[in-house]
């Protein structure tokens, strides 16, 4: 069975002051867009694992720990992790731990959380 790792930064640890952010963006849309997003990916009949984590060390670990405790197809990489451009080392950290830790996973990039099942699609060979 496909399995899609969605990694994105807890809601609550974004900074949506940050003029790189859409306005009006909040802690409550970004949450209800990843209830989107693993709900679109189970409707493909996959499994879908969410590793949302803190911008620190503390959240590279939690991925690392993440990524191996499962196999994954794809692991998807959300827009608010590579978007504002104060997030850049962090983005960067995310995704050599991922290539690390999976070499033979697909790395996708979503726009907004309600896309991951696409962004994932785009990579796999079978769009469930």
């Amino acid at each position: 069975m496909t399995r899609v790792l969605f990694v994105g930064q807890t809601p609550d640890t974004v900074d949506y002051s940050d003029p790189a952010l859409p306005s009006g963006m909040n802690a409550e849309k970004i949450q209800a867009g990843i209830d989107l997003a693993a709900a679109k990916i189970a409707e493909r009949g996959w499994i879908g694992d969410l590793c949302m984590i803190p911008p620190d060390a503390e959240g590279i670990a939690m991925l690392e720990k993440q990524l191996a405790s499962a196999m994954y197809d794809c692991v998807v990489i959300g827009g608010g992790m590579r978007l504002p451009p104060k997030g850049l080392f962090l983005f960067e950290k995310v995704v050599n731990t991922v290539h690390r830790a999976t070499p033979g996973s697909a790395i996708a990039f979503n726009t907004v959380p309600g896309d991951t099942a696409d962004a994932a699609a785009r990579w796999l060979k079978s769009d469930g």
